[in-house]
Order: C-alpha cells, then sequence, then structure tokens
C-alpha cells in the first residue's frame, strides 16, 4: 500500500511539474525572483538600521552613566570634606554599580557594532549580487524575446503556427469543396446530355417525348434533303432545252432531207 501511495504522489508530481513548466514564463519568473531578492535587502537594511538604532540607545545610557559616575564621585569627596563617612560609602557603592553597568554595555556595545559590520557586509554583498542579476535578468529577458519572436517569425514562415496551419486547413478545405462542386458539375451535364437525367427547363417533356421529336425533326430534315435533289435534278435536265432553243434563234434548222 505504501509503495502504491509513493507512486501515485509521483506521477501527480511529475504532471504538476509539467503543468507548471507550460504556464512558467521566464521573463515573469525572473522579474519575481529579482522583487525576492530586493525585498531580502530591504529586510538586511531594516535589520541594519535596528542595530544602529540599539547601539546608540546603549551609548546614550552609557553618556549618562558616565555622568553619574561623576556625579557620584564628587559627591563622595563632599561627603568625606563634611565628615559624612556613611553618606561617602554610599555615593561610592552607587559609582561602583554604574561603573559596572558601563562595563557590560561596553560589551553590549561592542557585540553590536559587530552585528552591525555583520549586516553591512551582507548588505554589500547582496546588493552587487543584486545588481548582478538585475543585468543577468535583463539579458536574459531580451534573449527570450528574441528567441520568441524568432520561433514566431519561423511559424508564419514555415506555416507551422497554430494560427498559420488552422488557415492552411481551412485553405484545403476550400480547395476540396471547390473541386468537389465541379466534379459535381461535370457530372450533371455529362447525364443530362447523355439523356440519363431528365432536363427540368424542358418543361413537361419526358425522354420519350424528347427522342420522338429528335426522330420527327430528323425525317423532316431528309425529306427536305430529298425535295431539293429533285428540284436541283429537274433544274439539270430543263437547262440543255433552253440552251438549244437560244441556238435555234441564231442558225436556222436544216430540212430534213428525203
Amino acid at each position: 500500500m505504501a509503495g502504491l501511495m509513493s507512486r501515485t504522489a509521483l506521477i501527480v508530481k511529475s504532471k504538476y511539474s509539467k503543468l507548471l513548466n507550460r504556464a512558467e514564463n521566464p521573463t515573469e519568473t525572473l522579474d519575481y525572483s529579482y522583487e525576492q531578492m530586493l525585498e531580502q535587502l530591504q529586510n538586511v537594511k531594516r535589520g541594519v538600521a535596528d542595530v544602529v538604532t540599539a547601539k546608540k540607545r546603549l551609548e546614550l545610557q552609557q553618556q549618562k552613566l558616565e555622568q553619574n559616575v561623576v556625579k557620584l564621585e564628587t559627591q563622595a569627596r563632599q561627603a568625606v570634606a563634611a565628615n559624612r563617612e556613611d553618606l561617602a560609602r554610599q555615593a561610592l557603592e552607587r559609582k561602583a554599580v554604574a561603573q559596572q553597568q558601563l562595563q557590560d554595555m561596553d560589551g553590549q556595545v561592542q557585540q553590536l557594532a559587530s552585528q552591525q559590520d555583520t549586516l553591512v557586509q551582507s548588505q554589500q554583498a547582496l546588493e552587487t549580487r543584486i545588481e548582478s542579476f538585475r543585468s543577468q535578468k535583463e539579458v536574459i529577458k531580451a534573449q527570450y524575446s528574441a528567441a520568441e519572436a524568432q520561433v514566431r517569425v519561423g511559424e508564419a514562415a514555415t506555416g507551422i503556427g497554430k494560427g498559420i496551419g488552422d488557415t492552411g486547413l481551412a485553405i484545403q478545405r476550400a480547395k476540396d469543396k471547390t473541386e468537389e462542386m465541379q466534379a459535381r458539375a461535370s457530372a450533371i451535364d455529362e447525364l443530362t446530355s447523355s439523356g440519363a437525367l431528365e432536363d427540368l427547363s424542358a418543361g413537361d417533356q419526358t425522354q420519350l417525348d424528347r427522342e420522338l421529336a429528335q426522330i420527327s425533326a430528323s425525317t423532316q430534315v431528309d425529306s427536305e434533303l430529298a425535295k431539293l435533289k429533285a428540284e436541283v435534278g429537274a433544274g439539270d435536265g430543263a437547262a440543255p432545252k433552253e440552251i438549244a432553243a437560244a441556238g435555234g434563234d441564231s442558225e436556222p434548222a436544216e430540212p430534213a432531207q428525203q
């Protein structure tokens, strides 16, 4: 069961990774990474400012304690001069406490100064890294944009792009439809000419009516042709007679010999 769950988790992760790769835009990813680095830099700067503020606060407290030590020293001297040993002792005890606090603060200030130096160095290194990343980011974005434009131009030129491919398919479908219509029109013309299909423009005539009309027209043509031949033949026989009659007028016919 554990092996099945592990395998299922692996498949889900691989599918999810594939979907992320498809949806990922390198330029957007680079910009987002740059923004994250800038946010880290701001956090470091705020940390430096907090450390400096804390160190300054301790330094102000040190100044007050130093002033208090001087004051307590003066009071102890005044008490001794006034033969008030008890007051001098109290002043000296407070002075010792203040001096101990000054020593402790010195350690804290040194520690904060060390933290400040470390944070400043980290800030400078991060700023250098961010600047280098920004330059590299802009170069990569320019290269990606150029490659993307080159791919679009190549797809348009070769016709492998999605939009161009759809256009090519539409053109091919239109050609196929046109050729199909042309073939269908030629087939209809051929069938109509052969008489296999009735010509709707001929009104109520049937195929039989058309064939009978064609036979009648052919018979009429044959009849008229025979008539013309007879008339032409008859005209050829009369022509010599007319020529002979015309010749008798110029030369009298000789009388028949007995």
